[in-house]
């Protein structure tokens, strides 16, 4: 190749590459509106990214991974932990996790009842936003390094059609969705957003023979399947878990899970005695 061949092919490709540049630039501002659900931000929203920029709260949280990386990154928290949770654990953090077992505690952010609305709205704004599978898995707020709170990469062999599998809702549980490792641990008084889960057949199988059992399940595995799909059916009164009458595990799981699915992650937990 000559100088003059070199020179212009150093030219036409700069020039191409760039023009290519620009055209993506332009077409991602066209999908901007789309991208962030532009429709959706309202004045709720912008009061909760007030709140959010007052409370400094970037200084130890992230958002879109961008941020302090002291805390949790927060940018799918709602689509992890619901409204009850939210609220609750707004009001005072100190309920759901001690600077003694923990090692570090969330301050109370002090905020009134329309500001905790707002921020929550704020949040469930950002959780929508299409971030391209950022994060990468579920939030771990008291670590995972705790028994019982791995992360399961790993998938099982062919399921037989009709037939429960537990390893395949075992790999259900440490996955996301649902990721339910993200709040329970199945250690024995590993606590983290939810209860453990350790021998939680044993103790359904007690509950729904008890006189308190309010749901309708009739065996340990119908409430198991009860308490993903209804949790407000049967409340286990713990202000770490549930205020009002409401549970803070989310409502939605039913919409997440296909009946399949449901059936698999049931006869793993059914193995938790």
């Amino acid at each position: 190749m000559t100088k003059r061949q070199t020179r212009l092919f150093f030219v036409v490709t700069t020039l191409g590459f760039a023009a290519i540049f620009i055209g993506l630039t332009l077409h991602t501002h066209t999908r901007f509106d789309e991208l962030t659900n532009a429709d959706r931000i309202d004045e709720q929203v912008i009061a909760g990214k007030r709140v959010w920029h007052q409370g400094n709260c970037v200084n130890c949280h992230t958002l879109f991974g961008e941020g302090a990386y002291y805390a949790p990154d927060l940018t799918k928290i709602t689509d992890h932990r619901g409204e009850q949770y939210l609220t609750a654990f707004l009001r005072d953090p100190s309920r759901f996790y001690s600077e003694k077992t923990h090692r570090r505690l969330m301050p109370n952010p002090k905020l009134d009842d329309a500001q905790i609305a707002a921020v929550i709205a704020f949040l469930d704004w950002a959780s929508d936003v299409d971030t391209a599978g950022w994060p990468p898995r579920p939030i771990l707020v008291a670590g995972g390094t705790f028994p019982g709170t791995s992360v399961v990469n790993a998938t099982a062999g062919p399921a037989v059609p009709g037939q429960a599998d537990a390893a395949r809702g075992e790999e259900l549980f440490r996955t996301a969705p649902p990721g339910c490792f993200a709040c329970h641990s199945t250690t024995p008084g590993v606590k983290l957003a939810g209860p453990s889960l350790a021998g939680i057949s044993t103790r359904a199988a007690a509950l729904v023979q008890s006189p308190e059992y309010t749901g309708a399940a009739e065996d340990a595995a119908g409430y198991i399947r009860e308490s993903i799909l209804e949790p407000n059916a049967h409340i286990v009164e713990d202000p770490m878990f549930a205020a009002n009458g409401q549970s803070f595990m989310p409502a939605t799981l039913g919409q997440d899970l296909s009946d399949e699915q449901l059936h698999h992650l049931v006869a793993y937990l059914m193995t938790l005695n």
